[in-house]
């Protein structure tokens, strides 16, 4: 579980292992704090993994510095249908936030021609080219219907028995 929260930052869980794996938690982060070579020594004996230590004390712990303890939150959200389990999401204080990039779109190039002749004969050649490309495309592969593959199952004859 440490290593889910560790990586994800948030998991959804029952009440009782959140409980029981917040003090581990703490206890890691803590030690992430130091940043000394012992921390990150006693840190990779418990989680067995270069990649998670290295981002637990570059990313994580660089987070938290400025904390004293508090580092895990515990929300209580329902109870689970099955077994009537209290759930409960499981996160850390303070989440890095992913970044989404905007994709800007590219402008088209425009040429600046003193004649008119040239730039129509330009946009001829284009639509041409963009007409040639769709017609491929449409012809490829037809789209499949919903529940398509099972009409052919029930179309085939049998053997009777």
């Amino acid at each position: 579980m440490a290593r889910n929260l560790l990586l994800k930052q948030s998991i959804k869980t029952t009440k009782t292992k959140a409980k029981a794996a917040q003090p581990f938690i703490e206890k890691l982060i803590s030690m992430a704090k130091q940043e000394s070579l012992s921390a990150k020594r006693r840190a990779y004996d418990i989680l067995q993994d270069h990649n998670l230590v290295n981002l637990l004390f570059n990313d994580i712990g660089k987070r938290f510095i400025n904390r004293h303890g508090g580092y895990t939150r515990v929300i209580f959200l329902e109870k689970r249908r099955g077994d009537n389990a209290e759930t409960v999401l499981f996160e850390l204080t303070e989440i890095k936030k992913k970044e989404i990039k905007k994709v800007k779109k590219e402008k088209p190039a425009t040429k600046e021609v003193e004649q008119g002749e040239k730039p129509q004969a330009e946009e001829k050649k284009i639509k041409t080219e963009t007409a040639e490309k769709e017609r491929p495309q449409a012809e490829k592969q037809p789209k499949k219907k919903f529940l398509g593959g099972i009409r052919k199952i029930f179309k085939k004859e049998r053997d009777s028995l």
